[in-house]
């Protein structure tokens, strides 16, 4: 027998089957194989369930989701896991580590391992979005019925740290949730060391390298810790037969009068003189009322468990050390009130966890059973339509299906409780959160009621469920002269001045650091650029040369917003290159139409998303419908995909919706967007500087020791450079242009109008062919567009510059740049843009020079 360890409690893995494996039914009729370990077949049963990608399932025995199971070896085993996971990290890595553990099924193993580690926090995934919370993070679980995965952390510091990260798991199967997960998390919150934590290994060799691999591509280390390990043989064309032997058995369930069209068997009563093992053998009759109680609903006792008031029902927002302390001191108290409840002669009993609540009802079920001197089994109900089949042979002996009962966010549906109809249970007790404990759960087809069928007692413990604290108010957006030389009525920023932080970092170092995977670009600033009196010079002979320009296509854009998106919209740009475009459509609004237009600058943050705490600000003061995102250029549409998935992602997390994701950009030289003043792609001298052309603001940041779950992201108001700020003269040249371009403008927009403007994406094309061609791995380190290019010689390291033959003096501050950093300029043919920069694809210190001057690679 498998032996478990749980605090010094050693408890074995119950055979309920009386010694005949429960895979077995599945091996001999499909040919499906486990190979490794022996004690796979302790650990492992099967089943066969309805799912399009695969017909097998592979159902732990010491899990507690599908097979009822002793908690104290339920717990043991995800103790007993998590011991190992300290013994392999060390003491002090061990003290830095994160536990996450996966949704539904690994919330409450996730939780043991937290536990057998130590002092780990603990966080898992969740299917249930929750109104005004942001996520952290998601991934999709390909092979599951339900597929996307959302992390929503209280505090979303928990996923910052630089400690190890412990992902945990039932089953490794192929290896695809993990690196989904890693591949997410990393480009949010990159670090060192991944530990995958199953209790069993089930990868192919070829799956096994994929890990490998991807652990080298993105730099980090990634361990492995399981109970057991092996493989799965499928036979070709097993998906085919399995899928015709679930149809079949669901006909002969239906015409047997199994309710509904699945088997389920009627509660039996207990056999005197028979061990708890062997009592309650399914059988494939119709459900119905338990003969003591011919009521439609069933006789539930509840019970108050005198849960402490502010902790956690579970890890869905996180769990601290302290609060698993809180939850210790309180189950003895709490398991005395659930032995209190039981009938006096009650000698079987069942606690039955709730979907994703499987932690608390597996420590009360393990206090249960280490005080109240009866047999405890444990297990919850479940998303998963599974097949049910009456052998000893088979994991799954029976079947109840009742409806959802917690409001899902997906709809409703049917939900499932396996091998506790027949089981043989005096009583029952089900455990759901508050969110569950609606009228759907006591109807008469609810989950009560069905277990009402087949038990002499069902009792009913409600948990509060955890509602993260959300903030009372957010702050007002900040204005000039106090944050940045803007008037104050130009522009509102919903952002958090940092501007007494010191964030700026050489420009070398922080290359090496992004790209190495070991910071996120928004986690600092670069260094302001000083520009010499030459590069002055250049600035203000670009602004006199496309004042005139600039002016028409913003009086382009701002008719077509106006036109399209009503009279009255509220301008949101995207700080900081959206903001000087933001200003300039509001004064035409003004000159042309005498609107006084709200304008707002919010950030938003590539890998990150938009700030979700401005977008909640902007639903609480406006209409989301009426809101405009404005930013000043688009180079390959990067920061276009980001607002599309942010913006859906916060409809899921929130429940706001009306947020439009189309973006309104000055020029659009990559055919990004439908609304634009200009697809040509030319100098526009706000692109020339840094924070002396953006009213004095940084670029944004979002680094989690400085923003908060309810602060806005941050940036700096760069004061002492008042004395070379041109900030309002940029806007006050191009606006002093807008009386001899206004026929013109509206001329064209009219055109515009008309016209078919959808976006080709030209520009995401040209990049991925520029990638081929000079070997570059990273879509993100080709940055096109005048605009694009100078932020790269600006901010960044810099490897080649290239320029459509031909180009005039769009290109000379530029060239200068160039000169200045030590940058070729390559004339290249066919470039849909006036030029493109090339970050530095494979930069060190070492290799490109302490000066920070490109060298070819």
């Amino acid at each position: 027998m498998e032996k478990a360890v749980n605090e010094g409690v050693h408890g074995e893995v119950c055979d309920e089957a009386g010694g005949v494996w429960s895979g077995s039914w599945v091996a001999e009729r499909l040919g499906v194989e486990l190979v490794g370990e022996d004690r796979l077949t302790d650990l492992l049963g099967l089943a066969l369930r309805r799912n399009p990608k695969r017909a097998h399932l592979l159902v732990s025995n010491v899990l507690g989701k599908h097979v009822p199971q002793s908690p104290s070896v339920v717990y043991g085993h995800g103790v007993e896991l998590g011991r190992r996971v300290r013994e392999l990290l060390g003491e002090e890595e061990a003290g830095r580590a994160v536990v996450l553990g996966y949704a539904e099924t690994a919330t409450g193993l996730g939780h043991s391992v937290a536990d057998g580690l130590g002092l780990a926090p603990y966080l898992h995934s969740t299917r249930r979005p929750v109104a005004g919370l942001a996520a952290a993070g998601g991934f999709e679980e390909a092979h599951s019925h339900a597929t996307s995965h959302l992390l929503l952390p209280e505090d979303p510091a928990l996923l910052t740290g630089d400690g190890p990260l412990v992902l945990v798991d039932d089953e490794f199967s192929t290896g695809n949730t993990v690196l989904n997960t890693v591949r997410d998390l990393h480009g949010r919150y990159p670090r060192r060391r991944y530990v995958v934590v199953a209790l069993v290994d089930m990868r192919s060799a070829e799956d096994a390298g994929r890990l490998e691999g991807f652990a080298r591509e993105i730099g980090a280390r990634v361990d492995l810790v399981a109970a057991a390990s092996g493989t799965v043989r499928l036979p070709e064309g097993v998906l085919e037969r399995g899928q015709e032997l679930v149809a079949r058995y669901e006909s002969e369930g239906s015409s047997a009068g199994a309710a509904p069209s699945w088997p389920v068997a009627q509660f039996p009563a207990p056999l005197e003189g028979m061990p708890p093992g062997a009592r309650g053998t399914a059988r494939t009759t119709p459900t119905g009322p338990h003969p003591e109680d011919e009521r439609t609903d069933p006789h539930v006792t509840r019970i108050d468990l005198h849960w402490p008031a502010g902790l956690p029902d579970g890890g869905r927002h996180g769990f601290t050390p302290a609060q698993r302390e809180r939850l210790e001191d309180a189950l003895p108290a709490m398991a005395a009130r659930l032995a209190e409840a039981l009938p006096q002669n009650a000698r079987r009993v069942h606690i039955l966890g709730f979907e994703e609540l499987m932690y608390a009802p597996l420590r009360l079920a393990h206090e249960l059973e280490r005080t109240a001197g009866v047999e405890v089994r444990y297990s919850t109900t479940t998303r998963s339509p599974v097949l049910a089949v009456d052998d000893p042979g088979y994991a799954i002996r029976t079947r109840l299906a009742f409806p959802a009962h917690d409001d899902p966010a997906d709809g409703p549906g049917e939900r499932y409780a396996y091998n506790v109809a027949g089981a043989g249970f005096d009583a029952v007790v089900a455990v759901v959160d508050s969110a569950g404990d609606t009228p759907a759960l006591h109807a008469p087809d609810g989950l009560l009621a069905r277990l009402a069928a087949h038990t002499p007692r069902v009792l009913l413990a409600v948990i509060p469920s955890y509602a993260p604290e959300r903030p009372s108010m957010l702050p007002e957006p900040l204005r000039g002269p106090a944050f940045s030389s803007y008037a104050p009525e130009e522009v509102g920023w919903l952002l958090r001045d940092l501007s007494d932080m010191t964030l700026e970092a050489p420009t070398e170092e922080r290359e090496e650091a992004i790209q190495s995977g070991g910071a996120h670009y928004a986690e600092s600033l670069p260094v302001e650029y000083q520009p010499s009196e030459r590069y002055q010079e250049l600035f203000h002979a670009a602004l006199d040369d496309s004042a005139a320009r600039i002016a028409q296509a913003v009086g382009v854009v701002t008719e077509t917003v106006l036109a399209e998106r009503g009279p009255r919209p509220v301008l949101v740009s995207l700080a900081r290159a959206g903001t000087p475009v933001g200003i300039l459509m509001r004064r035409w609004a003004q000159h042309r139409h005498g609107l006084d237009l709200p304008h707002y600058a919010v950030s938003i943050v590539r890998g990150r998303g938009i700030d979700a705490n401005a977008l909640r600000w902007l639903a609480a003061h406006h209409d989301p419908r009426d809101v405009v995102f404005v930013d000043g250029w688009t180079g390959k549409g990067a920061i276009t995909r980001e607002l599309a998935q942010a913006l859906e992602e916060f409809e899921k997390s929130d429940g706001i919706t009306g947020f439009s994701p189309e973006i309104a950009v000055l020029a659009d030289p990559g055919s990004c967007v439908r609304t634009y003043g200009t697809r040509e792609d030319f100098l526009i001298p706000s692109a020339c500087l840094n924070s002396t052309v953006s009213g004095l603001i940084s670029r944004t940041v979002l680094r989690a020791d400085l923003v908060g779950p309810h602060d806005f992201h941050g940036a700096k108001f760069y004061r002492e450079l008042a004395g070379t700020d041109v900030s309002v003269t940029f806007l006050d040249a191009v606006s002093a242009r807008f009386p001899e371009v206004e026929d013109a403008a509206c001329a064209q927009a009219k055109d515009l109008l008309a016209a078919d403007r959808s976006p080709t994406w030209e520009g995401w094309g040209a990049v991925e062919r520029i990638c081929e061609e000079y070997g570059i791995h990273d879509v993100n380190l080709v940055k096109p567009g005048v605009g694009e290019t100078t932020r790269v010689l600006l901010r960044r390291v810099p490897w080649k510059i290239l320029a459509r033959a031909g180009a005039g003096s769009d290109l000379d501050h530029v060239r200068l740049l160039a000169e200045q950093r030590g940058v070729p300029v390559e004339e290249a043919a066919e470039l849909p843009y006036t030029c493109v920069g090339l970050i530095h694809p494979k930069y060190t210190r070492g290799a490109t020079g302490a000066d920070g001057k490109a060298v070819s690679v």
